[in-house]
């Protein structure tokens, strides 16, 4: 099996767990194919020995074949994994070495049994839909697919206005602190910390969620993925925040995304033991009740 391994920096309470991830795939024979930046972490501020069957700093030089890849931090890093991976079409799981760990949802003490799963084929694969961001090549590089959402959002004190359509339709202008687009993988993200709804990720939906709105009735909506959302916005001082999962731009004058569903899914990992609604209890302590 060849297993892919990004990362980045993690504080020392995690290092015995590490060594003990590398010392398995190494003891099963596993081919490991390291993050340029990340095996340099670990030989140089570690201390921890690397074994790679190769090196990749990119998409580019990601190998396709690559069975699985590994993401060794927080949930942030599991988004900058996503944009590594890319349309490759390699599954992904998330060990948590940061703090909520939603989607690297893998506890350290899980770590060695995750693994057993992995290379005995206990898992399944669930795919999550993207977002697909034209805004006319002005933002965010090369990075074209939002795997938790899109947002504008203003950087003073004013309130900005958001005009959106709705494949066409005019939906509503909203004056606000700002505006999410978001996927059901973030509707348990900046979504759901503004009111928005949780979804299941296979719901098939996109939800758009406004940021202290000024008129108080506005509220989240849902919207099938098949749409696509049209977004103009524009601020009295003529500057905007345009934030893509972990990237974000500031830009000046009237911004205009379109938004769709991408083309591709991203592949997600899981044990046959960790479902949505288990990580839920978990993580957002729903079980964390006397009666239950």
């Amino acid at each position: 099996m060849k297993i892919a391994i990004y990362g980045k920096s993690f504080n020392e309470g995690f290092d015995e767990s590490i060594r003990l991830l590398f010392n398995k795939l190494s003891s099963k024979k596993v081919e490991t194919y390291f993050y340029a930046n990340f095996a340099h972490y670990l030989q140089a501020e570690k201390g921890i020995e690397v074994h790679a069957s190769g090196i990749f700093d990119s998409y580019l030089s990601l190998d396709s074949t690559i069975d699985c890849m590994l993401s060794i931090g927080g949930d942030g890093t599991f988004l900058e994994t996503v944009a590594i991976v890319g349309d490759k079409n390699i599954p992904i799981i998330g060990f948590n070495v940061g703090r909520l760990g939603f989607l690297s949802n893998i506890a350290k003490e899980d770590i060695i049994e995750s693994i057993d799963a992995i290379l005995e084929r206990r898992t399944s694969i669930q795919e999550r839909t993207l977002l697909e961001v034209d805004s006319g090549g002005l933002l965010f590089g090369n990075i074209r697919y939002a795997f938790n959402e899109i947002t504008i959002q203003k950087t003073r004190t004013s309130m900005i206005s958001i005009h959106v359509w709705v494949n066409g339709e005019f939906l509503n202008s909203y004056y606000a602190d700002g505006l999410i687009v978001s996927t059901p993988s973030g509707s348990t993200a900046y979504s759901l910390s503004v009111g928005g709804p949780i979804m299941t990720p296979d719901s098939g939906t996109f939800i758009i969620s406004p940021i202290a709105p000024h008129n108080l009735a506005v509220r989240p909506i849902i919207l099938p993925d098949t749409c696509e959302i049209t977004l103009k916005a524009e601020s009295r001082d003529n500057i905007l925040q345009a934030s893509s999962d972990y990237l974000s731009e500031v830009y000046s004058g009237k911004l205009e995304l379109k938004l769709r569903k991408a083309p591709f899914t991203v592949k997600i990992l899981r044990l046959d033991s960790n479902s949505f609604f288990n990580t839920l209890r978990n993580k957002l302590l729903w079980g964390a009740d006397k009666r239950n």
